[in-house]
């Protein structure tokens, strides 16, 4: 692998519902049940591995904070989202709905989504890469 500049940033863009959804046969606008979602879980030191000999330096990991979405997770402590107003069943990633939370459709164990994505940060840095997230202000939900 040829030597990465070190003041020259790479950024590989991973949108985790998407990158480690392995359904071969997703329906459009189908629910989670029907057409799953990647987890964080999934990102694995592997894949992390292939990235970074891809020359990445970082990782831009693209819709981890809670959005509006269809699912029902008020067990959880988790508000209802208006099905009305969310785009699609799965909803935007950039329709924020809580800046402090990660999104629960990509934990394996709701409650623990936090700690999922501190360990998928963790992983990430022990691959030699460096983590990234959007964090927009304005990106929010009608409800929020």
């Amino acid at each position: 692998m040829e030597k990465i500049d070190a003041l020259k940033p790479v950024i590989y863009q991973l949108l985790p519902r998407l990158f480690t959804n392995y359904n071969p046969d997703p329906e459009p606008d189908g629910t989670i049940e029907r057409n799953g979602s990647g987890k964080l879980n999934l990102i694995s030191p592997t894949i992390l591995k292939h990235i970074r000999e891809l020359g990445a330096t970082h990782v831009w990991y693209t819709g981890v904070i809670e959005h509006a979405h269809t699912p029902d997770y008020t067990r959880y402590g988790i508000q209802r989202h208006n099905p009305h107003v969310i785009k699609g069943k799965a909803g935007s990633p950039y329709a924020i709905t809580d800046y402090y939370d990660i999104d629960p459709d990509l934990a394996v164990d709701v409650d623990k989504r936090v700690e999922e994505f501190e360990r998928l940060v963790a992983r990430t840095h022990r691959a030699g890469l460096k983590a990234i997230i959007d964090f927009v202000p304005n990106h929010v939900a009608r409800e929020y």
